[in-house]
C-alpha cells in the first residue's frame, strides 16, 4: 500500500510539474505578445492608412514581409504568380502549422477613426473588413511561435501565408492550386468581428464573373434602328436572372452590379458590363446555378442582337469545419478572454452604437465569448479560406475588433479598426493563434486526428479542382 501511495504521489508530481510547465509557456507567449502590442498596433495602423485594394497591396505586403524577416523568418515573395503574395517560414520538421494573413481593403468605404460618418479626403478605400488587423495579428502570432521554437528547441515548422485579395480576388485559391499547402498539417486563421467566437463553421461557396456585352453605337434619337444596345443586353440578362430567383434553392444568393452602362444617354451603348456573384452552401450547387446564369446571359445577347463574353473573376469553396482543431482554438480563446474597454473606448463605442440598431447590446458585450458549436451548413458570407480547408485541416476564430453590433463592410468597422478597440481585439487573436499553434506542435496527434476528420468529411473520392478553373490571378480586377 505504501509503495502504491508513493507511486501515486510521484505521478501527481509529474502531472503537476507538466501542468505548471505548460502554463509557464502559455504565460510567456501571452506576455510576449503584450510586449509587442505597441509595435503591432503601429504596423496595423500603417496598413489601415494605406488601405490598398486586392492585388495592389504592395506596401502592406512589403511591411509584413519586413516585419517577419526582422524576426528571423525566411520569406519567399511573389508566390503563385501574385506579386503581393508571400510565404514566411521558420523551423524544421513536423508538424507544419500554417497561419493565414490577409491585408486587402475594400473600395468605397473611406472613413476616419471617429464615431461618426467622416470620409477621409485622401483615401477612397477603407479596411471595412479589418484585414489590416488580420495580417498583423497573424504575423505577430507566427513571430511568437517562432520565438518559442527557438528557445525550446522543439521540432516543428511555423509558416505564415501572406494572402492578398480575399475580397473577390480569391488569392488563397491560387496558393492552394500551386500546391503551397501540400506539406502543411494544420492551418489556423482568424477574422475581425464584433464578437468573440471560435466555432467550427462552414460558409457559402461563391463564383463570380463579369459579363460583357458588345453592341453597335448609334445616335439614340436620329438613327436608333442602326444601333444595338449593349446595355439592353445587360438589362435583359438581369431581368431573366431575377425571374430565375423563383426557381433556385432558398439558400442560394445572387447579387450583381452594373459596372458599365454606357457613356451618354444620346448614344446607343456599344459596351456594357455587369458583375455577378453566385453563392450557395454547397459548391456543386454553385457550379450548376452559375451555368444557369450563363444561359441567361447567352439568351439576353441573342434577344438583343449583341455579343456576350464573360470572365470568371473568382470561385471559392465553402469552408469545411474541423471540430478537432476548433475545440483547440476555442479552449485558447477562453483562456485569452474577450475585449474590455477603457472609459475612453466605452465613450467611443457608446457614440458609434447610436448609428445602428444594437439590439440590446452594450459596450460590455465585447467581453463575451460565444459558445462552441459545429455548423455544417454555411450562411452569410464567403471566404477563400474555404479552398484551404478542403486540402488541410483548418480552424478559425473571430475577436471583437469592432464595437458590438457592428456590421462588416461598414464605415463603423473602419472607424473601430483604426483605433485602440481594433488593436485590442487584434492582440487577443494573435494570442489565441499562437497558443493554438503551440498546442498542436506539442501534441502532433491532434493534427493526425484533424486530418482523419477532414478525410471523412470530404469523402474518399474528393479531388481538388478550383471553381475558377485554370485562369491566372486577376491582378487588375480592382483597377
Amino acid at each position: 500500500m505504501k509503495k502504491f501511495s508513493a507511486l501515486l504521489v510521484m505521478l501527481l508530481c509529474v502531472i503537476t510539474s507538466w501542468s505548471q510547465g505548460k502554463k509557464s509557456v502559455e504565460n510567456q507567449i501571452i506576455q510576449s505578445l503584450d510586449q509587442k502590442k505597441g509595435k503591432l498596433a503601429e504596423v496595423a495602423h500603417q496598413i489601415w492608412e494605406w488601405a490598398e485594394l486586392g492585388y495592389q497591396e504592395h506596401q502592406s505586403s512589403e511591411l509584413l514581409q519586413k516585419t517577419l524577416k526582422e524576426a528571423g523568418f525566411e520569406v519567399k515573395a511573389g508566390v503563385a504568380g501574385i506579386p503581393t503574395a508571400f510565404v514566411a517560414t521558420y523551423g524544421s520538421g513536423k508538424p507544419v502549422v500554417g497561419i493565414l494573413a490577409e491585408y486587402d481593403a475594400l473600395p468605397g468605404v473611406s472613413q476616419a477613426a471617429v464615431p461618426e460618418r467622416q470620409i477621409r479626403e485622401d483615401q477612397t478605400a477603407g479596411h471595412a473588413c479589418g484585414h489590416h488587423l488580420f495580417g498583423t495579428a497573424s504575423s505577430g502570432a507566427a513571430i511568437a511561435v517562432k520565438e518559442w521554437l527557438a528557445s525550446s528547441g522543439h521540432s516543428g515548422t511555423i509558416r505564415l501565408f501572406g494572402c492578398p485579395a480575399e475580397e473577390g480576388g480569391a488569392g488563397k485559391v491560387y496558393l492552394v492550386r500551386e500546391g503551397l499547402f501540400d506539406d502543411v498539417d494544420a492551418v489556423l486563421h482568424w477574422h475581425p468581428s464584433s464578437t468573440n467566437s471560435a466555432s467550427a463553421r462552414s460558409s457559402l461557396a461563391n463564383k463570380s464573373a463579369k459579363f460583357r456585352f458588345y453592341g453597335n453605337a448609334s445616335h439614340a434619337a436620329a438613327s436608333p434602328w442602326n444601333g444595338r444596345s449593349a446595355l439592353d443586353g445587360v438589362e435583359a440578362m438581369n431581368y431573366m436572372v431575377n425571374l430565375l430567383r423563383e426557381h433556385m434553392r432558398p439558400e442560394s444568393r445572387i447579387h450583381y452590379v452594373i459596372t458599365r452602362g454606357g457613356e451618354a444617354p444620346n448614344v446607343v451603348p456599344e459596351f456594357a458590363e455587369v458583375y455577378y456573384y453566385v453563392r450557395h452552401p454547397d459548391m456543386a450547387e454553385v457550379r450548376a446555378l452559375f451555368e444557369r446564369v450563363v444561359k441567361a446571359a447567352e439568351g439576353a445577347a441573342m434577344g438583343t442582337d449583341t455579343r456576350m463574353e464573360y470572365e470568371v473573376i473568382h470561385g471559392i469553396f465553402n469552408v469545411l469545419p474541423n471540430k478537432t482543431l476548433g475545440e483547440v482554438m476555442y479552449s485558447k480563446l477562453q483562456q485569452v478572454g474577450g475585449v474590455s474597454y477603457t472609459e475612453k473606448e466605452t465613450a467611443f463605442a457608446t457614440e458609434i452604437m447610436k448609428s445602428y440598431k444594437s439590439d440590446g447590446l452594450s459596450p460590455t458585450s465585447a467581453m463575451t465569448i460565444a459558445p462552441f458549436e459545429v455548423r455544417e451548413k454555411g450562411s452569410g458570407g464567403s471566404t477563400d479560406v474555404g479552398d484551404v480547408s478542403w486540402v488541410v485541416p483548418t480552424a478559425g476564430l473571430s475577436t471583437a475588433t469592432w464595437v458590438p453590433g457592428t456590421s462588416a463592410h461598414s464605415w463603423q468597422a473602419v472607424a473601430a479598426g483604426g483605433m485602440s478597440i481594433g488593436h485590442k481585439g487584434m492582440i487577443n487573436a494573435a494570442k489565441t493563434l499562437a497558443l493554438s499553434a503551440i498546442e498542436i506542435m506539442q501534441n502532433p496527434e491532434l493534427a493526425t486526428k484533424a486530418k482523419a476528420e477532414l478525410l471523412k468529411r470530404r469523402g474518399k473520392d474528393f479531388k481538388y479542382e478550383a471553381l475558377l478553373g485554370d485562369r491566372e490571378p486577376p491582378l487588375d480586377y480592382r483597377k
